[in-house]
């Protein structure tokens, strides 16, 4: 097996493929399903909701909270919601904002939103005030869907009913009565048509299907498109190619829905399949082994952190009393992901890159340990300057690639086989791009994370552009920075980041703490570091928390950490210095802060 760090060999991927045989059948299917694709043909999320409804009618195709709906019946109840969206007046190309937490309701509302040609904003429903007005803004839907527990959050915006930024119509989908300026949706879907709407068979792949938005970790969150071919591409090409996910699976999700894991990985994995998609309210690591179980999953979907959170509480005996076999989902890093796995009895781990915006995708569909996997699609890994964040041109002006094993800038060529979507904001778009990378006239996806090479065509995430800093003429990842402390005994989450130190160029390494119970050594702490990592790399300033800010998606939001630096008449966590190794971390005082300032020359070699 590939081990963190190492090149991928060419004998476990060829294991890895002989695996895979068992299911040539549904990998055959998804092949052809890809092929079939075109931006100008008629097919859509809409089309394959009533392909899978009619194939697979009895099939379950959602569980929430103890409830089961069959294809047929959720077909039903999209159709219904379609019903009601059209009579509000609502048409191909207009967009519906859906505010609503995760429910089986919100679900059936972008299935009734997408079959009109029509596009489903979804908001962040833990977003408030002018973030909240900024997402609904940007894609000026002409509707807005809210859900009852919502209606707080969406209080805080000028966007209500006769607000100064209302929209057109609005409809409530709660008990009850109906505040002020909103329709019941329940009211209306009751004694709608359920025949499957003829505008779904006009809709193109290439249409817009959603808006997702990025999460915001620093600054406005931008509305990225999210087509039907690339939800297609997903249900076929991860769903089927790689995950080769079968109409007995039960794929649980406890992410938001108005994140592209659950609202493309998952839905899109299972109606592919004729599967069903057990969804929950939120995560809860309590009680995250006991829904896997009632749900019957065999099947979950993950971001990374959440894979640290289940490791961390207390080992019980039914860790593995489970029906799972394989788990999908992003950013599990390496120094657990086999701890992890072992533990829980996870028989295999689909480890995949993608980002809402992107045109290419990685997956990990041989089961190798510590990579993303290969992408299918053209791309390449180029060197990077990680102190003018922009990646590296001779003197001809073209990018140069780094070689097998070396880190660098991901890019995706834009192609008609990987277009690019983009943002609806077309200035931000376009900064994504860079033209002329190896030859004039060419255009390509910056994504904006850095990888590893790691040969026959698979990476290894490596950081994000932006969170990797340069200090004392290195560049220092802080994924790796994190994992070494995340080693260390006493230490259950750690946030790396840079930060100015003045008469320095580039950027000290902090750590942002929080332990467990008690107290760590941090003189042995700096030793341990001090054997893991280049001296460069070992985090001069510590920060204790209670907690760390973070996405719904468990995204450190290091923005107001970067910011806020490390001076103790600004902060009032406990912060630790890095001046001796012999002394390890000591108390940051007012006094040693003047000092460094003065001479940051006394902050260990």
């Amino acid at each position: 097996m590939a081990e963190p760090g190492d090149r991928v060999r060419l004998r476990d991927v060829l294991r890895g493929f002989l695996r895979t045989l068992p299911d040539s059948g549904i990998i055959a299917r998804g092949f052809r399903g890809l092929g079939a694709l075109a931006p100008d043909r008629a097919a859509s999320i809409g089309l394959a909701l009533e392909d899978t409804a009619a194939r697979f009618p009895g099939n379950p195709a959602l569980r929430f909270e103890g409830r089961t709906w069959t294809y047929a019946e959720f077909n039903a109840w999209a159709n219904r919601c379609a019903a009601v969206l059209r009579g509000q007046g609502l048409r191909a190309g207009d967009s519906v904002a859906i505010l609503m937490e995760n429910r089986p309701e919100l679900l059936a509302c972008v299935a009734g939103t997408v079959k009109l040609g029509t596009a489903a904003t979804l908001l962040n429903t833990q977003q408030r005030g002018a973030a909240l007005t900024h997402s609904i803004g940007l894609t000026r839907p002409r509707m807005l869907v809210a859900g009852a527990e919502c209606l707080e959050a969406l209080g805080t915006t000028p966007c209500l009913p006769g607000g100064s930024a209302a929209l057109a119509g609005y409809l409530w989908d709660g008990p009850g009565t109906p505040p002020a300026g909103f329709a019941s949706l329940p009211a209306l879907a009751a004694g709608a048509e359920t025949d499957n709407p003829p505008e779904t068979r006009a809709v193109l792949a290439g249409q817009p299907a959603f808006h997702v938005f990025t999460s915001g970790t620093t600054g406005l969150p931008k509305a990225s498109v999210m087509t039907h071919l690339r939800w297609l591409r997903a249900m076929y090409g991860l769903g089927q190619v790689a995950l080769r996910l079968r109409p007995t699976d039960v794929l649980y999700c406890c992410l938001p829905l108005y994140h592209n894991n659950a609202l493309t990985v998952c839905w899109s994995g299972t109606l592919g399949a004729g599967a069903c998609l057990a969804l929950a309210r939120r995560f809860s690591a309590s009680q995250f082994w006991d829904d896997i179980r009632a749900s019957g999953a065999t099947a979950f979907c993950y971001i990374g952190e959440l894979c640290r959170y289940l490791l961390n509480r207390p080992p019980t005996p039914a860790d593995t009393a489970h029906r799972l076999r394989l788990a999908v989902g992003n950013g599990l890093r390496a120094e657990i992901w086999p701890a992890f796995q072992q533990r829980f009895g996870i028989p295999a781990i689909f480890e995949f890159y993608a980002s809402s915006e992107s045109n290419i995708g990685f997956i990990n569909s041989f089961g190798l340990t510590g990579t993303v996997g290969y992408c299918p699609m053209k791309f390449a890994v180029v060197e990077f300057d990680a102190q003018a964040e922009q990646p590296r041109r001779d003197a001809r002006g073209f990018l140069r690639k780094v070689g097998t094993g070396e880190v660098g800038l991901l890019i995706g060529q834009v192609n008609d086989k990987a277009p690019y979507d983009g943002y609806t904001d077309t200035a931000a778009s376009e900064a994504k791009l860079l033209r002329g990378a190896f030859r004039k006239g060419d255009c390509w996806f910056n994504t904006g994370d850095l990888v590893r090479d790691q040969g026959l065509r698979h990476v290894q995430f490596v950081d994000r552009v932006g969170d990797t800093f340069r200090w004392k003429g290195e560049n220092v990842a802080t994924t790796e920075v994190e994992a070494a402390l995340n080693q260390f005994p006493g230490v259950e989450e750690a946030v790396v980041y840079g930060v100015l130190v003045p008469g320095t160029e580039g950027r000290a390494g902090m750590a942002a703490l929080r332990l467990a119970e008690g107290t760590a050594d941090l003189r042995a702490l700096a030793q341990h570091l001090r054997q893991r990592l280049p001296a460069y790399a070992v985090p001069a300033f510590l920060r204790l928390r209670r907690e760390h800010q973070t996405t719904a998606t468990f995204k450190y939001r290091k923005a107001d950490l970067k910011q806020e630096g490390f001076d103790p008449a600004r902060i009032s966590d406990p912060l630790y210095v890095l001046l001796d190794w012999a002394r390890g971390y000591e108390p940051l005082t007012s006094a040693l802060h003047a000092r460094i300032g003065g001479a940051p020359s006394v902050l260990a070699p």
